[in-house]
């Protein structure tokens, strides 16, 4: 790989590539039924923590759906058009805004989610249960060190290098 020649660096970007390439091909496969009923990923994930996790606030929901508190503003601002969120500001502190499903949201996602549901697995059915489960793991352990988290010794070889480089 052209200057690269630490062998963790080489794996890392050849990683890299595969993981962005195996998301895109999931995305491909789910994103058609929520383009269907007008949602994006985002939405659904809105849609799909309230109705698991039941009312929160708008600042939990965000680190939930993994989006910024401008993005997470926009996405309520949309479900809240269609009538699918209600959104209840805190009578001691009206900074606090909590979020929840109205019934006809309600009645979207749980007639949405199974279908969803399948049509991940049908995206991922490359891969057994047992497979699934590893994958599932080895994902939390890259989300950790990607967030800086220790452990990783090829991630200590990356940043030597990355400092070098930097300076």
């Amino acid at each position: 790989m052209f200057g690269v020649e630490d062998a963790c660096t080489v794996a890392a970007v050849q990683a890299y590539v595969k993981l962005l390439r195996a998301s895109r091909a999931v995305v491909g496969v789910v994103e058609p039924l929520l383009a269907a009923r007008g949602l994006t990923t985002t939405q659904l994930g809105v849609l799909e923590a309230l109705l698991h996790k039941g009312p929160m606030g708008q600042r939990e929901l965000g680190r939930k759906v993994l989006t910024s508190a401008a993005n997470m503003t926009d996405v309520l601002d949309k479900l809240q058009a269609r009538g699918l969120i209600a959104r209840c500001r805190g009578s001691t502190d009206r900074r606090s805004v909590t979020v929840g499903l109205t019934d006809e949201g309600r009645a979207l996602i749980e007639g949405l989610f199974p279908r969803h549901a399948a049509d991940i697995a049908r995206a991922m059915g490359g891969l057994n249960r047992a497979e699934l489960e590893r994958l599932a793991a080895l994902l939390r352990k890259l989300g950790h060190a990607a967030a800086g988290e220790p452990g990783s010794t090829c991630a200590l070889a990356a940043k030597e290098a990355s400092d070098n480089i930097a300076g």
